[in-house]
């Protein structure tokens, strides 16, 4: 197996202030991690391109496009949401994060590579199509997906399992019955949007606070196996957050490393079954450093093989 590391270094440029947790010292520790680890060449590493701006219309109106490009301040942080702020670089960091998004799906579809992983932020799957929040300007596993669809794929399918509903994902695609989304997540908690969805290809599965690993395997394996059965995907988009990580501070899930190993390698196995083996995956939450490492790193080697 082969898989493709993407990333860029204008990722790490953006920054929402020293005390936000979605801070540039994720990215920074994922990529320390993946430079001292030997792969094996299993691991290819590649920067990731710049998205057009003009692209993100696909999935998110013009007119909210230009309002957000309007915000970027020349210096100093403007406020977007209660939690989510822009500096001189975050833009243009989200821009090379769906452009990884993009890149990556090229790259897996051609049989470059057997399946990508993009360590970028800021993250996306909270961005609606005319809403940026939760840390989220725009929704990177949204553009890739419907780049796919335009490239001739009929089905293709979404997988989030962060510890936060994806929202903007389900938003986005709820009336598009080409793409599954499945999402599992905390219950009661943000964003507390679009997490009653009942729709034919939106799978929700909520946990309450404190499932730990053998109730997470027991949810996910039981709703997404169903569901992809039914879709019956050409290929997979994973948006990969670890904060549901006993450690995370942010999250009251009680997942270990090794149910991001597991999960990981179900959807591999799905991926197998249904869609040739094609995988991207984007990261998107994760606040305690050590665990998320780790965690990513097992996602990783699961990847890889």
């Amino acid at each position: 197996m082969t898989t493709l590391f993407l990333t860029h270094p204008t990722c790490e440029l953006h920054a929402m202030g020293s005390h936000h947790p979605e801070s540039p010292r994720r990215l920074a520790a994922i990529n320390a991690m993946v430079r001292e680890r030997d792969w094996d060449s299993q691991l290819r590493t590649a920067a990731a391109p710049k998205l057009n701006s003009a692209h993100l219309a696909t999935v998110h109106p013009k007119h909210h496009v230009e309002a957000l490009l309007a915000l970027t301040p020349t210096e100093g942080l403007v406020a977007v949401d209660g939690d989510t702020l822009i500096n001189p670089f975050s833009v243009a960091a989200s821009l090379h994060a769906a452009g990884a998004a993009l890149e990556a799906t090229d790259r897996v579809v051609d049989g470059t590579v057997d399946n990508a992983f993009c360590a970028v932020r800021p993250p996306g799957h909270h961005a609606e199509s005319i809403a940026a929040m939760g840390f989220c300007l725009f929704n990177s596993i949204a553009l890739a997906a419907d780049y796919a669809i335009a490239q001739g794929f009929g089905r293709v399918a979404i997988l989030d399992f962060d510890v936060h509903h994806g929202n903007g994902t389900v938003e986005i695609f709820q009336h598009r019955p080409e793409v599954l989304v499945c999402s599992s997540f905390q219950y009661p908690f943000y964003p507390g949007r679009h997490d009653r969805v009942r729709r034919p290809n939106i799978c929700l599965t909520p946990l309450p606070a404190g499932t730990d690993s053998s109730a997470f395997r027991t949810a996910v394996e039981r709703d997404w196996s169903a569901a992809l059965q039914r879709h019956r995907p050409e290929m997979i988009f994973i948006s990969a957050g670890f904060d549901a990580h006993r450690q995370d501070p942010f999250g009251g899930l009680h997942l270990e490393d090794d149910d991001f190993s597991w999960v990981t390698r179900f959807i591999r196995d799905q991926a197998q079954r249904y869609a040739g083996g094609r995988i991207v995956s984007l990261l998107e939450g994760g606040y305690h450093i050590d665990a998320l490492t780790r965690s990513v790193a097992a996602h990783l080697e699961a990847l890889a093989n």
